[in-house]
Formats: C-alpha cells, structure tokens, sequence
C-alpha cells in the first residue's frame, strides 16, 4: 500500500475523529439521572442544558465534517473524493461486502440490550425509543432533500450520492447510544462510534459513495441526536415518569427481572 492508499484511510478516521472526540467526554455521573425521581414541573433554568455547550458538541463537529465533505467533493480540495476513491479501489481492488448494510444496527440492539441489565441510561426504554424515533426522523428530513437537491452521482454511476444516508444513521444510532450510556463507560461509546465509522469507511471501499458523502453524512447524524436531545432537555428534562428494568433474584431462588417506577 503506497503512501497516498494509506492516507485514503487515515483521512477518513481521522475525519471522523474530529466528531467523535468532541461527542465523547470523560464519564460525567452527573447525566446519570435514572436515579432521581422524576417530578411534573420542569427542570429549574439553570439544570437546562446551555446553548454555548450544544453549539461546542454538536454544531462545531458537525459544521466540521459537514465541510470537509464538500471541500473534498470530487475533484475539489487537496486530496478530493475522485482522489480516495481511486485509492481506496487500487489499495482493495476485490473489496465487497453487505456488512455495511446492518453493521450499523449493531448499537441499537446494545441500546436495548444495556437496558435490561443496567440503571445507568439516561432515560427510560419508552423516552430512549422516542428519541432514537425523533432523531431518525430529523436525519431523514436531513439526508433525502439534500440528496435530491445536489443530485450527485455516485462513484458506481448510481444518483443521490450527497450525503450518505448508511453513514448518516450509522451516526444517529452511535450517538444516541453515547448519549444514554456515557455514564455508565466511555468505552459504550466509542465502540458505537468506531462501528458507525467503520460503516463509513466501507461504503467508500464497496464504491457505494465518496469520502464527501461519508463525512458529511456523520456530520449529519452527530447533529440530528444533538439537536433533538438539546430540545428534548429543554422542554422535557424531569417530566413524566423514569423507569428500568435489572435483573433480580425471585423469592424461589430463580433469576428474574426486576422493574421499578419512578414518579
């Protein structure tokens, strides 16, 4: 692999970095907030998250990503789309896979998953399924008119190459999943991040899209959970009902599951 098929590589997960380190702090247990009880009025003024601390997380990554992929789009910036995609074709010329396909659902059945064995996501199972629920839809809302409004053309020859949807909820699902689960390892989160990245990088090796595509189509996902999680703070933090679900020992001597509600 010459110099130039090694930095097609690098400058994708360094790119991505750019938004994954900027998503994944030091666990902070004070967003652990399963334990609290939740109450009808609204989260005083200065427990809400702050503007400044949305636009440093999400907004400054996501403008990131965002710009480099349409610096790099075809035969733009310094080392272009055409130029990764070239490279990456000559350094995997066999390279063909589905994985990308369903890797990136991997997270969200993790998502559900901790929650039968862990009291450390941030919300219960049905405001968690509201949000993945939201979010997915802001990415669509995000993603399709974007695609029909540059109407690129992929590497394959095949339209709406700008940006990529695969890699767009590789990202929405990867960033909820930190969202909800920073608090428990940062190591949850990273993992989600480094599968959505990787759903990235093979759409570019299976010639599905460009590295602008990929890039912006993190940028995207990062965004749209961002967003809808700063809104849902905003307006929701500590209404309703908080719940979990943990394993537990039957009076029998059995194993079960234990559910407890909060008011």
């Amino acid at each position: 692999m010459n110099c130039k098929q090694l930095l097609t590589t690098c400058l994708l997960w360094v790119s991505f970095s750019t938004g994954v380190i900027a998503q994944v702090p030091v666990p902070d247990t004070s967003a652990v907030t399963q334990s609290r009880p939740a109450v009808a009025s609204a989260a005083p003024p200065e427990d809400r998250p702050k503007t400044s601390h949305y636009l440093k997380r999400a907004v400054l990554p996501s403008a990131v990503l965002i710009a480099a992929g349409i610096s790099t789009i075809k035969g733009n910036g310094f080392y272009s789309s055409y130029d990764a995609s070239r490279d990456a074709r000559e350094a995997f010329p066999n390279f063909s896979t589905t994985l990308d396909d369903y890797l990136f659902f991997v997270p969200i059945v993790g998502l559900y998953g901790f929650n039968l064995f862990s009291s450390q996501n941030k919300h219960d199972i049905r405001r968690q399924t509201g949000l993945v629920l939201a979010s997915g839809v802001l990415t669509t809302l995000m993603v399709y008119p974007t695609k029909i409004l540059t109407a690129q053309e992929r590497p394959n020859g095949l339209p709406r190459a700008f940006p990529s949807g695969h890699t767009a909820y590789a990202f929405t699902i990867a960033a909820i999943v930190d969202k909800e689960f920073r608090g428990k390892s940062k190591w949850i989160s990273i993992g989600s991040y480094t599968i959505a990245s990787a759903t990235g990088v093979m759409r570019v090796l299976n010639n599905e899209h460009w590295m602008a595509d990929v890039l912006a189509g993190a940028g995207v996902g990062i965004l749209s959970v961002n967003t809808v999680y700063f809104v849902h703070d905003r307006i929701m933090r500590n209404k309703g009902l908080n719940s979990s679900v943990m394993p537990t020992v039957l009076p029998n001597g059995k194993m079960g599951l234990g559910f407890v509600l909060q008011f």
